[in-house]
């Protein structure tokens, strides 16, 4: 499982704020979503478009995934937020409110006029109730495009939904989501929690969300990083539980064995495989630190 890439952690940082931007650079998130959307006024943008491009392009931030939050598909921004991101050159570019795979079509197309490199991907935000139902055609539009974005906050709105513990108004759209990412091969992060002074509340949802089997969480606050890059790692324990299960497999396989178990539990091919994905992420998130 090489070229596994930790995303427990995706914090929205804002684009038309100099400061922020450079404090970024020092805070332990896998990955940044330098926004120039919702965090940027109207009259801001283009400096703030400016600012971002640069920011990405500067190779400033180590080993942080860097992307571009480009404001969305039906506003008077956007065409010009795609052509600056290409030229910039970024880990991805996060786009708001995709809502079919003719709309991921046409952002590949922008970005591919613009020059942006191959590496360059596609981050597509889901947070409509459109894009639940069609969430598995989205997520198969293209192959640049590699991760899904839970927003949560517009989908509990567009559903005239309430923000209770557990989200169960959400859940439906969340596994839909989760179904399309798995079914095609993509990563999917859950979405924001709002409340940033209720840590507890933030680490029981990253909880819920790593358990429904998110890659991470996006996140809107420095505070946020730490609870959220320790949940979504696997633990000692797992890695432990991990590298024994290989072992036990490894060696039944040698020996000619049809029956592995481990501490009592009948052993197959989807555990082993499991146990190497779990592997690939603890190494992953070791060689950043």
């Amino acid at each position: 499982m090489s070229g596994v890439k930790p995303r427990r952690s995706v914090l929205y940082m804002p684009g038309a704020n100099e400061r922020a931007l450079e404090k970024a650079k020092t805070l332990p998130a896998d990955a940044l979503i330098l926004d120039l959307e919702d965090a940027v006024a109207p009259d801001a943008k283009e400096a703030a478009r400016e600012r971002v491009c640069a920011a990405a392009a500067s190779g400033d931030y180590g080993s942080r995934e860097v992307t571009i939050r480009v404001n969305g598909l039906d506003t008077e921004w956007h065409d010009a937020d795609l052509r600056a991101a290409a030229q910039a050159g970024p880990a991805a570019v996060v786009v708001p409110k995709v809502n079919s795979a003719a709309e991921v079509h046409n952002i590949e197309r922008a970005l591919e006029l613009g020059g942006a490199p191959d590496a360059t991907k596609i981050w597509a935000m889901v947070e409509t109730p459109v894009a639940m139902l069609h969430a598995e055609e989205i997520a198969a539009a293209s192959e640049r495009l590699t991760v899904l974005v839970m927003g949560t906050n517009d989908l509990a709105k567009e559903l005239h939904a309430e923000f209770v513990p557990g989200r169960a108004p959400l859940l439906g759209g969340l596994s839909l989501c989760l179904l399309a990412a798995r079914a095609t091969g993509k990563v999917i992060l859950d979405g924001v929690y709002n409340d940033v002074k209720d840590l507890a509340g933030f680490e029981a949802e990253c909880l819920q969300g790593r358990q429904f089997g998110f890659d991470g969480k996006t996140l809107i606050h420095p505070g946020q990083i730490e609870p959220c890059n320790r949940v979504f790692a696997p633990s000692e324990d797992e890695v432990a539980q991990a590298r024994k299960i290989i072992a036990a497999f490894e060696e039944a396989k040698a020996e000619g064995r049809g029956v592995v178990t481990v501490d009592g539990r009948m052993i197959e091919n989807l555990h082993v495989e499991n146990a190497q994905r779990i592997l690939a992420l603890a190494e992953a998130i070791a060689g950043k630190n």
